[in-house]
Formats: C-alpha cells, sequence, structure tokens
C-alpha cells in the first residue's frame, strides 16, 4: 500500500481478504494521521487532516487550539481495539500487545487534550468514549490479565455523567448537552447500550423503551434523530441517519428478551429496505465532517448481528451481506478526513468478523469480542 488507496474487491471475498484490508487501513490511519500530542511520550491522538504523502514527518505540531474533534478519537480508539482482537483471533500477539499499547496512548492523549479530563460538553461524545474505553478495559484484562487504571478511571467518569444527563422530561432519556433542551438517538442509543454493559439493566431498558416510544418510526421502521421539549410540548426531527440504528440495534440484542431481538431483526429487515442499496451496500453519508463515521458505526453492530445466534438465519445473512457489500464499497475511497479514514478501517474490520457465505471455509473467521 502506498497510501490511502486500495485494490478493488468484491462483496464475496474472504474474512482473511477484509482483515488484510483492515490491517492496511489501520496502518494507513496510524501513519497519515495518528501522532504524538503535541509530541509527549507515552501519548496519541489522530489529527482532522491527513498528512500528504511523504509529509508525515513534517506535520505541523498541533496546539492545544488545533481542532481535534472528541467523538472522531473514540472512535480511532474503537478501530484500534478492533484491531487487537483481528490480530488475537489469528494469533498475532504480539500485534494485539502494540494495538493495545498505541490505544492505551490514545486514551492519554484523549484526556490531556481535553484539558485533563474526559468529561465534555456533549453527552453523546461521553457515551461513545464510554463505550470504547470500557472495551479498552476489557482488551487489557485479556492480554494482561488485569484492567488499566485510566480506562477504569475514564468508564467512571464518564458513567457518572450519563447519570447526571438522565431525567423524565419528555418522558425519559439523555439529554445530547449539558444545555438539556435537545434529546436524541446519537446520545441515547450508545448510553442505553453502555448502561446494559455496566449491568444496569433496568435504566439501558428504560431509554430502549423511550426510544421505541418517542423516535422510532413504526412507518420506516427505524429510529429519527431527536426531540426538542417546546411550549406544544414536544418537537420532533424526523431525519434519519444510518448511524442512528447501529447502538441501539446492538442494546437491544446484548437486553436479548425475545421482544427485544424481533425489534432487532425488524430494524435490521428496515435498514436493508431504506437505507441500502442491493450489491452496493448501505447509504454513505455525504458531505464528510462527522457524517463520514456514521455508516461504519452501523456496520460495526450489524457484524454483532450477524454473528448473533438468537437471530433468524435470514436476518444474520442480510446483516453479513449488508457489511460486505459496504465494505466493498469503501474499497477504492481515498480518504483525507480522519472520520472517513477511521470509517473504512471500521467496515473493513467488521467484514472480517461477518459470518461467510456458503460453505464454512477451511481456516478459521476471526471473530473479535463485542464490538
Amino acid at each position: 500500500m502506498t497510501g490511502n488507496h486500495f485494490q478493488p474487491t468484491t462483496a464475496g471475498a474472504t474474512a482473511a481478504h477484509w482483515a488484510a484490508l483492515a490491517e492496511q487501513a489501520g496502518s494507513d490511519v496510524n501513519t497519515r494521521f495518528g501522532h504524538r500530542l503535541m509530541g509527549l511520550p507515552g501519548t496519541w491522538l489522530g489529527a482532522v487532516d491527513a498528512a500528504g504523502d511523504g509529509q508525515v514527518t513534517r506535520r505541523p505540531r498541533p496546539t492545544p487550539q488545533s481542532p481535534w474533534n472528541y467523538w472522531w478519537q473514540a472512535h480511532y480508539l474503537d478501530a484500534m481495539i478492533d484491531a487487537a482482537h483481528l490480530a488475537l483471533s489469528t494469533g498475532k500477539g504480539a500485534a494485539a500487545a502494540k494495538e493495545l499499547q498505541r490505544a492505551q496512548r490514545l486514551l492519554r492523549g484523549i484526556m490531556i487534550r481535553n484539558f485533563l479530563r474526559f468529561p465534555n460538553y456533549f453527552y453523546d461524545d461521553m457515551a461513545w468514549l464510554a463505550l470504547a474505553a470500557a472495551r479498552l478495559n476489557d482488551l487489557h484484562l485479556q492480554i494482561k490479565g488485569r484492567r488499566t487504571p485510566l480506562a477504569r478511571f475514564a468508564v467512571s467518569a464518564l458513567h457518572k455523567q450519563l447519570h447526571l444527563a438522565h431525567d423524565m422530561v419528555l418522558g425519559g432519556g439523555i439529554y445530547w448537552s449539558r444545555k438539556r433542551d435537545f434529546k436524541n438517538t446519537p446520545a441515547n442509543g450508545p448510553a442505553a447500550l453502555h448502561f446494559t454493559r455496566m449491568g444496569e439493566v433496568d435504566r439501558a431498558r428504560s431509554i430502549v423503551e423511550w426510544l421505541r416510544s418517542e423516535l422510532f418510526d413504526p412507518e420506516l421502521g427505524l429510529y429519527v434523530d431527536g426531540i426538542h421539549p417546546s411550549a406544544t410540548g414536544r418537537d420532533v426531527e424526523n431525519t434519519i441517519y444510518t448511524y442512528n440504528q447501529g447502538p441501539i440495534l446492538a442494546a437491544l440484542l446484548e437486553l436479548g428478551q425475545p421482544e427485544y431481538l424481533d425489534q432487532t431483526a425488524g430494524l435490521i429487515d428496515a435498514v436493508a429496505r431504506q437505507l441500502r442499496t442491493p450489491g452496493e451496500g448501505i447509504r454513505l453519508e455525504p458531505g464528510g465532517g462527522d457524517g463520514s463515521l456514521f455508516t461504519g458505526i452501523l456496520c460495526r453492530y450489524l457484524a454483532l448481528a450477524a454473528r448473533e445466534e438468537r437471530l433468524p438465519a435470514k436476518t444474520r445473512e442480510t446483516a453479513s451481506d449488508m457489511v460486505r457489500e459496504t465494505a466493498a464499497a469503501v474499497a477504492g475511497q481515498a480518504p483525507e478526513q480522519l472520520s472517513a479514514a477511521v470509517q473504512r478501517w471500521s467496515i473493513f474490520a467488521a467484514a472480517a468478523t461477518c459470518p461467510q457465505p456458503g460453505p464454512a471455509p477451511a481456516s478459521p473467521q476471526p471473530a473479535p469480542r463485542r464490538p
């Protein structure tokens, strides 16, 4: 690989092929975007824009005022953890340990760049980082036999903030920001998944039920964006985004009751009908920036569903097909922003974990732990 171009591929490629592309994509992100924060040893952070070919060593040193996008870094962290699990699943322990070390440095870089704290203004940002930090904790335990203090601290600090964001205005749910004037799916989906993974099942279930009641469009079968309290009661923003369907899908799976599994299957079917072009994959959100992460987030959780044996075989197959088609669609991309580059990496990693169609392959497929 010579930068950011990949050999075009097909949706029928093997898991090993997708794993190889994920490894190349990760190397590309770390080389063209990654750097030590202000040159500090033991830190890492992703630059918003790529260094040009041959310009890596001449990247201007970021300052505390440089753009950095907190929530992009959270998904960069998730992608590193995906890479470590893929490495472990294929017996590459040294590579997994290297990814773990870089992930720890990234979490430290996030804290320092965020002025020595993990909480910020937006609760959706905090929910994404809480999920990634918890996964880092689990990975450290798996590789090192113990949890990592920094990730434990991050999870604890962010968990408290998500508690504070939850109240009964508009019937429940958590706020999008500290302004507390908007409750939306981007905050509530990952928060519900976080609370499920922390064992707070009742709180997670209440958020899932609130989302279903307030922000689910039964005609489309998808979750809309959010709701504002207003003088007339509530104003709903009905925009449909790909990423809003992902974490709620995972929360439903982890709650696991039959009704939630049925809702998961229905949601995957709706994504296939509303957001997918057969043979071309899931819609890629236009415009760059934040939107360049959206479809990768959905693919992460569709891959989880594709491996979930409690779901109908047809549903699992549909989820796998959508992820692999989308991976094929992004293989020819040349991302110049961190969001799009991390999305491409995440989609390849998701495709590598999806069960393959037809007869089982002779060699074991990579199967990382929960995304």
